[in-house]
């Protein structure tokens, strides 16, 4: 909204109101205004929700100081999703087709998880929300963020090939933001199709339509859109599993927002773009606004949900956190790195699916199930061997940053 009313200032040539124009200015002050939010009102609404009972219930698993959290006040993801979403409508430009689909897909996600958490502490059901209901809205939001990803005309990407390359039916030359290319071999070209990055491979490019033999681009949403509600599924429950221990998913969500931020101003930067050789996305620059902000609510929520923490995120926060962060990856084009990015979360899936998968073949087989770890998720088994929380937690940040690092490295290591 900002944006809208110094646009019309500048017009007017009022002094400083040209600031608004550059992408690093408005991405610097998303942050603030979320950390402003998270840390200062934060304390505000954690009285809120202390005033309202609102606790979390502990189920006795035997794990240490367990049930001293027992009372912790929990649906604090409406910390988190205020300091996302208000920011981003104050400085992004709310025309623009990613801030639509990221606004949509955060919104949309909060309320499955606070119907979860609503069902929780209100109705007293331990179970909350049927994880059949969790399972059809977030096939929602893939479906919907697939569609829109697809078939929007706004939705395209520039690429560099050689100059004798010819051009298909969804291609046309582009010279207009490329005026300055000198490089008399190659060309820009525009395309609506669903390329994507595959690391670590040379020319890494992927093309969901080749997959299905559609040289006429015309049916590769058949195979685009239920990837795309996969990987929403996946790491938004991969985010609610890491949610177990003081900081962890919070922490590990941050140091994932700092890595997609840097990919999507890289992405969304012609001169970036063409000297990595990876694809420029025209008007993904706006989607640095949103990740600023939600680094900078991930890192306000962490001031009140470190060790020992004040207050829990429960699944308001959990489940847009991980589908925040799935869509923003499917949007610059780099869904195919969420198993290096994302590791954390996807180990702490597999350990869960490995415990259960492992412990029902055993019974069947000897009569009595057996274990690969000494408790699922993975977090746990290192709580059961007395490792204190924090050092555990800790180390998990570590592995999320060599994670990042290792992510943003295969830009060149290709």
């Amino acid at each position: 909204m900002l944006y809208y009313l110094f646009s019309y200032l500048d017009k007017l040539d009022f002094p400083g109101a040209g600031v608004f124009n550059f992408i690093s200015f408005r991405a610097a002050m998303a942050m603030l205004a979320s950390l402003i939010i998270s840390i200062v009102f934060g304390k505000r609404i954690i009285g809120m929700l202390q005033k309202q009972q609102i606790g979390e219930t502990i189920r006795d698993l035997g794990l240490e100081g367990q049930m001293k959290k027992q009372g912790t006040p929990t649906m604090g993801g409406l910390m988190i999703l205020a300091a996302i979403l208000i920011p981003t409508l104050l400085f992004a430009k709310l025309h623009n087709v990613y801030v639509i689909t990221m606004l949509l897909a955060t919104v949309w996600l909060g309320l499955i998880g606070f119907l979860d958490d609503y069902i929780k502490v209100f109705k007293k059901n331990k179970e909350g929300l049927a994880g059949k209901f969790k399972v059809v809205g977030q096939i929602g939001v893939g479906l919907i963020v697939g569609c829109i990803l697809y078939f929007n005309d706004d939705v395209q990407v520039h690429k560099r090939v050689p100059a004798d390359y010819v051009l298909t039916a969804d291609e046309e030359l582009v010279t207009d933001v490329h005026q300055a290319d000198t490089l008399s071999d190659t060309k820009w070209i525009r395309t609506r199709d669903m390329t994507t990055t595959i690391p670590f491979i040379k020319g890494n490019e992927f093309n969901y339509n080749w997959m299905i033999g559609d040289s006429q681009k015309s049916y590769g949403w058949l195979l685009f859109i239920p990837i795309v509600i996969f990987i929403v599924i996946a790491v938004s429950n991969g985010a609610n599993m890491t949610d177990g221990l003081d900081g962890l998913a919070t922490g590990t969500s941050a140091i994932i927002g700092i890595a997609l931020a840097i990919l999507a101003y890289i992405s969304s930067n012609v001169k970036f773009a063409d000297y990595l050789n990876v694809m420029y996305i025209p008007m993904a620059e706006e989607l640095v606004i949103f990740i600023a902000a939600f680094i900078g609510a991930c890192i306000g929520f962490l001031w009140y949900n470190a060790f020992p923490a004040q207050v829990f995120m429960g699944d308001t926060g959990s489940l847009a956190l991980g589908g925040i962060i799935a869509v923003f990856a499917i949007s610059i084009r780099k869904e195919l790195l969420i198993p290096v990015l994302c590791g954390v979360f996807l180990i702490e899936n597999l350990s869960v699916i490995l415990q259960v998968g492992y412990f029902k073949l055993t019974k069947r087989k000897y009569g009595e199930g057996r274990r690969i770890f000494l408790m699922a998720p993975l977090h746990h088994h290192y709580q059961k061997k007395n490792i204190p929380e924090s050092k555990i937690v800790a180390r998990i940040w570590i592995v999320a940053m060599l994670l990042a690092l290792i992510t943003i490295v295969t830009l060149k290591l290709r």
